[in-house]
């Protein structure tokens, strides 16, 4: 089996010599230095690795490198633009929805797939794309609270 000679990471192809075998999140980490997915669990129940693949939210460390080879991939750091946020950071920012901010990435990345697939979600919907992203700190309330003024943000409107 061939390694994986490259991926396309927020936009950009980026070089990588990985086998295929070794998890998407150890290679965006390790051989990439893209450090926002964070490693949790390992089993892909907490939602720290999560990032976006062809814009649905994966586990990253459950996905192995090969199962992503030529899909597009965007993580945390390819949200923002220059020092713009995306209106989802912003809006986690301004709610006060992170504490320690270990699971935020995973947090953020889940919320934009939601975004992008249903602008216009109601609380039961947020709740439902949100859960499995486990948050220590407890901050859901203030999270569900940021991902409608997000949804608010993306369609034109106010935070």
């Amino acid at each position: 089996m061939p390694n994986v000679k490259g991926l396309q990471v927020n936009g950009a192809d980026r070089a990588t010599d990985a086998h295929p075998d070794r998890s998407l999140l150890s290679v965006l980490r390790d051989d990439l230095g893209l450090t926002g997915a964070k490693y949790g669990c390992g089993e892909g129940r907490c939602g720290a690795c999560t990032v976006l693949v062809d814009g649905r939210a994966i586990r990253s460390c459950q996905s192995r490198v090969e199962t992503v080879a030529g899909k597009p991939i965007r993580t945390v750091e390819g949200l923002a633009a220059g020092e713009k946020l995306h209106p989802v950071q912003a809006a986690l920012l301004d709610a006060g929805a992170m504490q320690c901010g270990y699971c935020t990435p995973g947090m953020v990345m889940s919320a934009v797939a939601l975004l992008e697939q249903h602008p216009e979600p109601t609380r039961d919907d947020i709740v439902a794309a949100m859960n499995g992203n486990i948050c220590r700190c407890g901050t859901y309330g203030r999270l569900v609270v940021a991902i409608e003024a997000a949804a608010k943000a993306m369609k034109g409107g106010a935070k």
